[in-house]
Protein backbone atom coordinates (compact mmCIF):
# COMPACT_ATOMS: atom_id res chain seq x y z
CA UNK A 1 0.00 0.00 0.00
CA UNK A 2 1.20 3.57 -0.90
CA UNK A 3 0.91 5.98 1.88
CA UNK A 4 1.94 9.16 1.83
CA UNK A 5 4.89 10.66 4.54
CA UNK A 6 3.95 13.63 6.92
CA UNK A 7 4.24 16.68 5.15
CA UNK A 8 7.30 18.44 7.31
CA UNK A 9 7.33 21.64 5.56
CA UNK A 10 3.62 22.39 6.35
CA UNK A 11 3.91 20.98 10.36
CA UNK A 12 7.10 23.75 10.88
CA UNK A 13 5.13 26.28 9.05
CA UNK A 14 2.17 25.92 10.94
CA UNK A 15 4.31 25.63 14.22
CA UNK A 16 5.97 28.62 13.70
CA UNK A 17 2.63 30.98 12.19
CA UNK A 18 -0.44 29.93 14.16
CA UNK A 19 -1.36 31.32 17.67
CA UNK A 20 -2.41 28.27 19.17
CA UNK A 21 0.61 26.08 17.78
CA UNK A 22 3.17 28.69 18.64
CA UNK A 23 2.98 27.19 22.16
CA UNK A 24 5.56 24.87 20.88
CA UNK A 25 9.08 25.41 20.12
CA UNK A 26 9.92 22.61 17.74
CA UNK A 27 9.08 19.92 15.43
CA UNK A 28 10.57 17.15 14.00
CA UNK A 29 10.12 13.96 12.05
CA UNK A 30 12.13 10.92 11.80
CA UNK A 31 12.00 8.12 8.91
CA UNK A 32 12.77 5.62 11.57
CA UNK A 33 13.25 5.27 15.52
CA UNK A 34 13.29 2.98 18.02
CA UNK A 35 10.70 4.76 20.51
CA UNK A 36 9.97 8.69 20.04
CA UNK A 37 9.35 8.79 23.87
CA UNK A 38 12.51 7.06 24.71
CA UNK A 39 13.92 9.90 22.23
CA UNK A 40 12.54 12.40 24.10
CA UNK A 41 12.97 11.28 27.76
CA UNK A 42 17.23 11.35 26.62
CA UNK A 43 16.50 14.90 25.60
CA UNK A 44 14.96 16.24 28.45
CA UNK A 45 18.48 15.83 30.65
CA UNK A 46 18.84 19.17 28.86
CA UNK A 47 16.68 21.70 31.20
CA UNK A 48 16.25 24.18 27.96
CA UNK A 49 14.35 21.55 25.93
CA UNK A 50 10.59 22.00 26.40
CA UNK A 51 7.38 21.99 24.40
CA UNK A 52 9.07 19.92 21.21
CA UNK A 53 7.41 17.88 19.13
CA UNK A 54 9.06 14.46 17.46
CA UNK A 55 6.81 12.80 15.20
CA UNK A 56 8.30 9.20 13.78
CA UNK A 57 7.04 7.42 10.28
CA UNK A 58 7.83 3.88 11.94
CA UNK A 59 9.04 2.92 15.22
CA UNK A 60 11.19 -0.09 15.91
CA UNK A 61 9.94 -0.70 19.65
CA UNK A 62 7.02 1.39 20.29
CA UNK A 63 5.94 0.80 24.09
CA UNK A 64 2.53 0.98 25.44
CA UNK A 65 1.83 1.24 29.58
CA UNK A 66 2.89 -2.38 31.07
CA UNK A 67 6.23 -2.09 28.75
CA UNK A 68 3.80 -3.73 26.13
CA UNK A 69 5.81 -3.33 22.88
CA UNK A 70 3.85 -2.74 19.33
CA UNK A 71 4.80 -1.36 15.82
CA UNK A 72 3.25 -1.07 12.53
CA UNK A 73 4.09 -0.65 8.76
CA UNK A 74 5.61 2.57 8.33
CA UNK A 75 3.63 5.53 7.76
CA UNK A 76 0.11 3.85 8.84
CA UNK A 77 -0.13 5.51 11.91
CA UNK A 78 0.76 9.02 13.68
CA UNK A 79 3.73 8.22 16.51
CA UNK A 80 4.18 10.98 18.24
CA UNK A 81 5.51 11.98 21.39
CA UNK A 82 5.27 15.82 23.00
CA UNK A 83 7.84 17.03 26.11
CA UNK A 84 6.63 19.45 28.44
CA UNK A 85 7.79 21.05 31.30
CA UNK A 86 5.24 21.59 34.20
CA UNK A 87 6.76 24.29 36.98
CA UNK A 88 4.65 24.93 39.91
CA UNK A 89 2.20 22.15 39.09
CA UNK A 90 1.17 20.00 42.05
CA UNK A 91 2.18 16.66 42.08
CA UNK A 92 -1.11 15.52 43.46
CA UNK A 93 -2.45 16.52 39.99
CA UNK A 94 0.10 15.60 37.60
CA UNK A 95 -1.98 12.39 36.72
CA UNK A 96 -4.34 14.40 35.21
CA UNK A 97 -1.73 15.53 32.03
CA UNK A 98 -2.62 11.54 30.81
CA UNK A 99 -5.72 12.05 30.79
CA UNK A 100 -5.74 16.08 29.15
CA UNK A 101 -4.25 14.91 26.48
CA UNK A 102 -6.92 11.74 25.79
CA UNK A 103 -8.96 14.72 25.60
CA UNK A 104 -7.67 16.45 23.14
CA UNK A 105 -7.22 13.27 20.88
CA UNK A 106 -10.47 12.97 21.43
CA UNK A 107 -11.38 15.88 19.97
CA UNK A 108 -9.32 16.28 17.46
CA UNK A 109 -10.38 12.82 16.29
CA UNK A 110 -13.91 13.60 16.33
CA UNK A 111 -13.47 17.00 14.58
CA UNK A 112 -10.87 15.95 11.66
CA UNK A 113 -12.19 12.42 10.77
CA UNK A 114 -15.44 12.75 12.10
CA UNK A 115 -15.90 9.48 14.10
CA UNK A 116 -17.38 9.26 17.16
CA UNK A 117 -14.35 8.49 19.25
CA UNK A 118 -14.52 8.28 23.46
CA UNK A 119 -12.04 7.57 26.30
CA UNK A 120 -12.02 4.43 27.98
CA UNK A 121 -9.88 5.04 31.57
CA UNK A 122 -7.33 6.10 31.74
CA UNK A 123 -6.57 7.77 27.95
CA UNK A 124 -7.53 4.76 25.26
CA UNK A 125 -9.41 6.23 22.58
CA UNK A 126 -12.26 3.89 21.28
CA UNK A 127 -14.75 4.15 18.34
CA UNK A 128 -17.09 1.80 18.86
CA UNK A 129 -15.54 -0.53 21.75
CA UNK A 130 -12.74 -0.92 19.72
CA UNK A 131 -9.19 0.71 20.16
CA UNK A 132 -8.05 3.42 17.77
CA UNK A 133 -5.54 5.50 19.89
CA UNK A 134 -3.21 4.72 23.00
CA UNK A 135 -1.51 7.17 25.34
CA UNK A 136 1.79 6.75 27.28
CA UNK A 137 2.96 9.45 29.60
CA UNK A 138 6.57 8.79 30.77
CA UNK A 139 8.41 11.35 33.47
CA UNK A 140 11.37 12.80 32.66
CA UNK A 141 12.46 15.02 35.62
CA UNK A 142 10.53 14.95 38.65
CA UNK A 143 9.29 18.31 41.30
CA UNK A 144 9.79 20.35 41.85
CA UNK A 145 9.85 21.40 38.01
CA UNK A 146 8.62 17.70 36.28
CA UNK A 147 9.06 17.05 32.70
CA UNK A 148 6.69 14.64 31.34
CA UNK A 149 6.77 12.84 27.76
CA UNK A 150 3.76 12.51 26.06
CA UNK A 151 3.22 9.45 23.82
CA UNK A 152 0.60 9.46 21.05
CA UNK A 153 -0.32 6.20 18.92
CA UNK A 154 -2.86 6.81 16.24
CA UNK A 155 -3.88 4.44 13.97
CA UNK A 156 -5.04 5.91 10.74
CA UNK A 157 -4.29 3.67 7.46
CA UNK A 158 -4.44 0.22 9.54
CA UNK A 159 -5.79 -2.60 7.52
CA UNK A 160 -7.45 -5.63 9.25
CA UNK A 161 -4.74 -7.80 8.83
CA UNK A 162 -2.27 -4.96 9.94
CA UNK A 163 -3.84 -4.24 13.63
CA UNK A 164 -1.83 -4.94 16.42
CA UNK A 165 -4.41 -6.52 18.35
CA UNK A 166 -8.12 -7.56 17.54
CA UNK A 167 -9.94 -5.36 19.23
CA UNK A 168 -8.07 -2.38 17.53
CA UNK A 169 -9.31 -0.37 14.47
CA UNK A 170 -7.55 2.70 12.63
CA UNK A 171 -9.31 5.59 10.61
CA UNK A 172 -9.47 3.98 7.32
CA UNK A 173 -11.61 0.99 8.63
CA UNK A 174 -14.02 3.15 10.39
CA UNK A 175 -14.33 4.77 7.08
CA UNK A 176 -13.40 8.36 8.59
CA UNK A 177 -14.29 11.67 6.48
CA UNK A 178 -10.49 12.50 6.36
CA UNK A 179 -7.08 10.65 6.82
CA UNK A 180 -4.68 13.06 6.23
CA UNK A 181 -1.87 12.26 8.93
CA UNK A 182 -0.71 16.15 8.95
CA UNK A 183 -4.19 17.19 9.22
CA UNK A 184 -4.10 15.25 12.13
CA UNK A 185 -1.35 15.37 13.75
CA UNK A 186 -1.81 20.03 13.51
CA UNK A 187 -5.19 19.25 15.18
CA UNK A 188 -4.12 16.92 18.08
CA UNK A 189 -1.24 19.42 18.69
CA UNK A 190 -3.51 22.35 18.98
CA UNK A 191 -5.88 20.90 21.06
CA UNK A 192 -3.41 19.65 23.44
CA UNK A 193 -1.88 23.24 23.09
CA UNK A 194 -4.87 24.88 24.13
CA UNK A 195 -6.01 22.48 26.94
CA UNK A 196 -2.90 23.02 28.64
CA UNK A 197 -2.63 26.32 28.48
CA UNK A 198 -5.97 26.79 29.94
CA UNK A 199 -4.87 24.45 32.93
CA UNK A 200 -1.74 26.21 33.56
CA UNK A 201 -3.99 29.73 33.64
CA UNK A 202 -6.47 27.98 36.05
CA UNK A 203 -3.57 27.26 38.13
CA UNK A 204 -3.69 23.62 37.48
CA UNK A 205 -7.12 23.32 39.10
CA UNK A 206 -8.78 20.37 37.63
CA UNK A 207 -12.57 21.31 37.78
CA UNK A 208 -12.94 22.08 34.36
CA UNK A 209 -10.62 19.54 32.80
CA UNK A 210 -12.10 16.82 35.09
CA UNK A 211 -15.88 17.81 33.46
CA UNK A 212 -14.49 17.76 29.75
CA UNK A 213 -12.45 14.27 30.46
CA UNK A 214 -16.03 12.91 32.45
CA UNK A 215 -18.49 14.47 29.20
CA UNK A 216 -16.14 12.19 27.12
CA UNK A 217 -15.18 9.43 29.38
CA UNK A 218 -17.02 5.57 27.64
CA UNK A 219 -16.14 3.89 30.83
CA UNK A 220 -18.52 5.79 33.23
CA UNK A 221 -21.97 3.94 33.84
CA UNK A 222 -20.04 0.97 31.94
CA UNK A 223 -20.26 -2.58 34.37
CA UNK A 224 -15.86 -3.19 34.27
CA UNK A 225 -13.44 -5.35 35.12
CA UNK A 226 -10.05 -4.01 36.43
CA UNK A 227 -7.37 -5.76 36.27
CA UNK A 228 -5.55 -4.76 39.21
CA UNK A 229 -1.39 -4.36 39.37
CA UNK A 230 -1.24 -6.56 42.69
CA UNK A 231 -2.89 -9.21 40.49
CA UNK A 232 -6.16 -8.94 41.65
CA UNK A 233 -9.19 -7.73 40.06
CA UNK A 234 -12.29 -5.76 40.99
CA UNK A 235 -15.39 -5.84 38.70
CA UNK A 236 -18.59 -3.71 39.13
CA UNK A 237 -20.06 -0.14 37.63
CA UNK A 238 -17.71 2.86 37.11
CA UNK A 239 -19.15 5.73 38.78
CA UNK A 240 -16.64 8.53 38.39
CA UNK A 241 -13.34 9.96 38.23
CA UNK A 242 -12.42 11.76 41.31
CA UNK A 243 -10.33 14.88 41.68
CA UNK A 244 -6.97 12.66 41.96
CA UNK A 245 -7.81 11.15 38.63
CA UNK A 246 -8.64 7.48 39.79
CA UNK A 247 -11.47 5.38 38.62
CA UNK A 248 -14.19 4.77 41.02
CA UNK A 249 -15.59 1.53 40.85
CA UNK A 250 -18.40 1.01 43.39
CA UNK A 251 -16.60 2.50 47.00
CA UNK A 252 -13.05 1.86 45.32
CA UNK A 253 -11.01 4.14 43.73
CA UNK A 254 -8.90 2.25 40.86
CA UNK A 255 -4.73 4.21 40.34
CA UNK A 256 -4.06 1.97 37.98
CA UNK A 257 -4.63 -1.44 35.82
CA UNK A 258 -6.23 -2.64 32.62
CA UNK A 259 -10.14 -2.11 32.36
CA UNK A 260 -12.16 -4.16 30.61
CA UNK A 261 -16.01 -3.08 29.66
CA UNK A 262 -18.52 -5.73 30.13
CA UNK A 263 -21.16 -4.15 29.55
CA UNK A 264 -21.60 -0.64 28.04
CA UNK A 265 -23.26 2.43 29.59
Amino acid sequence: MERAPLDMERLRREIAGAAELGFFTGIEVVESTGSTNADLVARAADPGVDRVVLLAEAQERGRGRHERAWESPARAQIAMSILVRLPGIDPEVLGWLPLLTGVAVVDAVRAVAGVDAALKWPNDVLVDGRKLSGILAEVAASAPDPAVVMGIGLNVSLTEAELPVPHATSLALLGAAETDRTDLALAILREFARRLTTWRAANWSVTDLAAAYRERCATLGAEVRAELPNGQALTGIATDIDDHGRLRIGDHAVTAGDVTHLRPA
